[in-house]
């Protein structure tokens, strides 16, 4: 509902390497840093943001999108749903190309203003699920 085949396919495979993930620390228990290595293991540059910003997987972390001081392609969203408008409107104003809400964070007018802006977006899907399937 949230996406189609095609703009997984895109964001995945030509929208960028870098993909900036907000909800990235060390902990290993959370599904951020799973996802985040198979990404990795994909070719993907993952930018650990979280408050912390700590490095995590080998690459330097930062507090904040705004804080990044390079171009993001893709921003995937490991935070409550409540807080992942936010995040969606951060990644619009740092000129990312797509943004990607993990399983289970949905928020209909982010998805909308974030279209609007002309933004790829998928919103309660897995990027460690769908990219194995497109080899």
């Amino acid at each position: 509902m949230y996406a189609d085949d095609e703009t997984i396919h895109r964001i995945l495979t030509e929208t960028g390497d870098t993909w900036a993930v907000v909800g990235l620390s060390n902990n290993r228990a959370r599904a951020a840093y799973g996802v985040a290595g198979v990404l990795q293991r994909f070719g993907k540059r993952v930018v650990p943001v979280h408050p912390k910003a700590e490095t995590v997987l080998g690459e330097q972390g930062y507090a904040s999108l705004e804080a990044i001081p390079f171009d993001v392609d893709v921003v995937d969203v490991f935070v409550n749903s409540d807080l992942a408008g936010a995040v969606a409107d951060e990644a619009v104003a740092k000129e990312a190309k797509a943004v990607w809400f993990q399983l289970g964070v949905v928020d209909e007018a982010a998805y909308a203003r974030t279209r609007a802006a002309g933004l790829d977006m998928v919103m309660d899907r897995c990027p460690a699920i769908e990219i194995p399937a497109l080899r």
